[in-house]
């Protein structure tokens, strides 16, 4: 197990190496297919690196393909579908809890609080989490970093996740607002844009940020299996430089410039919900200013996985 002093060392050294970007001739193209847990303008970081050129600086020819969920993106990364995956850091975790020899590692995060918001039937300014007491709430996959940072802030406010209320995860990622519409639930906890998709319809209302009142989270992040990052440790340098670029882009600019950059990427969402979705994920401090988790994140992830028989003190340190 490698130390904390040593996995600063560490951190410190890529940190050093991400100044030495260069621009790569139109000949030195590597393709690399990145697979995604979702496509939201929660990525917004992502997206900007993407329009803006910076892979291609780096001389990478990214192929992004939306996986619908972190189960099916860890499939696609195991099975060599993908070279990177994007997902919640836990999904990682589990590969590595359940013995594989070639496990995922978690080179990069993105996010550093959940991006999704929970939505009711009516506009609540004076909410509290005591309303859901008896409730039925729309939630995520079991074991899935949504549904571990809901329950987690529900345990918060002393409210037990099993007996407290009613939470269905039976309906499929991305499908819990439509379902919303047509069901008898109290609240759903939605993801951009389908939570100002709601509000817009008049469907739903969001009532509190899931991001705000849970704090701090390694919520999302990049990883490859053990054996691309030791074949290719070059290429896994080049697109941390880019997303290092995008994190500065989203860090400098207003959300306006920001929802103008990321269009592209959500041709059916109009300026104007595009910018308020953005200043909403800028204003709970959504995105990392450097691609690598703090160590006061490690208090949520030590609740959240204390039943994993693999957990040690400084194991999130080592896979960053």
């Amino acid at each position: 197990m490698i130390s904390i002093k040593k996995a600063t060392v560490l951190v410190l050294s890529a940190l050093l190496a991400l100044s030495g970007c260069a621009k790569a001739p139109d000949d030195a193209m590597t393709p690399v297919t990145l697979n995604e847990v979702a496509h939201s303008i929660f990525y917004a970081p992502q997206y900007a690196a993407i329009e803006l050129g910076y892979f291609k600086d780096q001389g990478i020819d990214l192929s992004l393909v939306n996986g619908a969920g972190a189960d099916k993106v860890m499939t696609a990364l195991v099975s060599g579908d993908a070279d990177i995956g994007f997902m919640g850091s836990e999904a990682s975790i589990y590969t590595y809890a359940n013995g594989a020899s070639d496990y995922a590692v978690n080179f990069a995060q993105l996010t550093q609080r959940a991006g999704n918001f929970l939505v009711g039937r009516q506009p609540d300014p004076a909410f509290q989490w005591s309303k859901l007491k008896g409730t039925k709430v729309l939630g995520g996959r079991a074991g899935g970093m949504p549904q571990m940072v809901f329950e987690y802030i529900l345990k918060k406010h002393g409210i037990d996740p099993k007996t407290d209320l009613t939470i269905d995860q039976s309906i499929s990622f991305g499908l819990t607002a439509a379902a919303f519409t047509s069901s008898n639930a109290d609240y759903t906890v939605e993801f951009e844009p389908f939570a100002t998709g709601l509000e817009t319809e008049g469907s739903g209302y969001v009532v509190a940020s899931l991001g705000t009142d849970s704090g701090y989270v390694p919520y999302t992040a990049y990883c490859a299996k053990q054996s691309y990052i030791e074949k290719n440790p070059q290429i896994i340098q080049k697109f941390t430089n880019a997303i290092q670029e995008g994190l500065d882009y989203v860090n400098s600019h207003t959300a306006e410039e920001i929802a103008r950059t990321i269009k592209p990427q959500f041709p059916e969402t109009d300026l104007d919900k595009l910018t308020m979705i953005v200043e909403r994920y800028q204003k709970q401090d959504t995105w990392k200013r450097i691609p690598f988790s703090r160590k006061t994140a490690l208090t949520f992830c030590r609740i959240s996985w204390k039943k994993l028989e693999n957990w040690k003190n400084g194991f999130l340190m080592r896979i960053w």
